[in-house]
């Protein structure tokens, strides 16, 4: 026990100091703080529709969410049960570089696009749901775009494409 190198004084057992006291409170309340955090940070179920952009890939117009936080951007599609046809999400970061992504938890088959400055597109992937598997820009980008898997395909847009819309100056 902590306290047993005090005596005893009239038979009972001397209390605690105060600092031993507020040791062990501030512990306990370090303690508590990080098994909630723990707790909120871990995605159970979707996350709420995110705020949108209309792109345009020609005569098409996708219905972009925007993930722009780090928290947004690490959920991202998961949990989601069902993608409509002409809606994707648009990962938006500050700084250009190799974007990687992956299914976790996720369970829709996703395209992604990986994304120049000015709306061309550097390369596709294609992401099988719950996988861990990797998919990565051929080169350093900001922007990525998660449609339905096959949407691009389906419209005969590849690398080179140069998708139009407010993200890209046009």
């Amino acid at each position: 026990m902590l306290d047993t190198h005090l005596t005893a004084v009239n038979g009972r057992r001397p209390r605690r100091p105060a600092a031993l006291h507020a040791l062990l409170a501030t512990r306990l309340a370090t303690l508590l703080a990080a098994l909630l955090a723990a707790g909120a940070s871990a995605q159970t179920g979707p996350q709420p529709r995110l705020p949108g952009v209309d792109l345009t890939a020609g005569i098409y117009v996708i219905k972009a969410e925007v993930a722009a936080t780090p928290e947004q951007q690490a959920t991202g599609m998961m949990f989601r049960r069902e993608m409509p046809d002409n809606d994707g999400m648009l990962f938006v970061n500050d700084e250009a570089g190799v974007r990687c992504f992956w299914m976790k938890n996720t369970l829709v088959p996703i395209t992604i696009a990986f994304i120049a400055d000015d709306g061309t597109i550097v390369n596709l992937a294609d992401m099988a749901p719950q996988s861990e598997q990797s998919h990565c820009s051929a080169r350093p980008v900001r922007l990525a775009l998660e449609m339905k898997q096959g949407w691009f395909a389906k419209r005969g847009i590849k690398a080179g494409f140069k998708l139009r819309g407010a993200p890209f100056g046009t």
